[in-house]
């Protein structure tokens, strides 16, 4: 059963550490579950920007969206430059909670602060907006000195029979 479409606008890169001698070739690699997609690769660029969009089907209600960044080598294997990730339980309680409202365009539905639990450098809002929930975060990169990446996540619920939405 799907519940609806993340799409994932990877807006830019800022600060990415240096992993080859004179420059890094970053892109974006996102995973859910099976599912994995990844943006174009920016050459010579710690700070790049991608502006791809990317798009999930969500499917399992307790499965984290995943974000590594990459530095793309020619004669080896491609350099982790740090990961993130984005918990999508914010997300579902919104579009149970859309579900049982009309929401009007541009109300706040909920407001997701940094924490141990996410990777966010700093607080966003949930926005309900046509039909669909956006957010704008930046996230830090994890396991790496430095490094974030900004995103616009909107996620666009399936709309399910008798106007209901269940969390496993």
């Amino acid at each position: 059963m799907m519940l609806g479409l993340v799409k994932i606008r990877v807006h830019k890169g800022i600060n990415l550490p240096l992993k080859d001698i004179f420059h890094s070739d970053p892109y974006v690699v996102l995973t859910m579950g099976d599912q994995k997609v990844k943006t174009s690769c920016k050459k010579n660029n710690c700070n790049p920007v991608w502006d791809d969009e990317l798009t999930l089907a969500l499917k399992y209600p307790n499965v984290q969206i995943g974000l590594t960044v990459y530095d793309k080598d020619t004669f080896s294997k491609d350099d982790k430059i740090g990961e993130a990730k984005i918990d999508i339980k914010p997300y579902l309680k919104a579009l149970e909670m859309s579900y049982h409202q009309d929401l009007p365009n541009g109300v706040k539905v909920d407001k997701v602060h940094p924490n141990s639990d996410n990777c966010l450098a700093k607080e966003s809002c949930i926005i309900w907006e046509n039909g669909k929930l956006i957010q704008d975060m930046t996230l830090k990169l994890q396991n790496v000195e430095c490094g974030e990446v900004k995103l616009q996540i909107e996620v666009i619920p399936k709309i399910l029979s008798e106007d209901a939405f269940y969390i496993a």
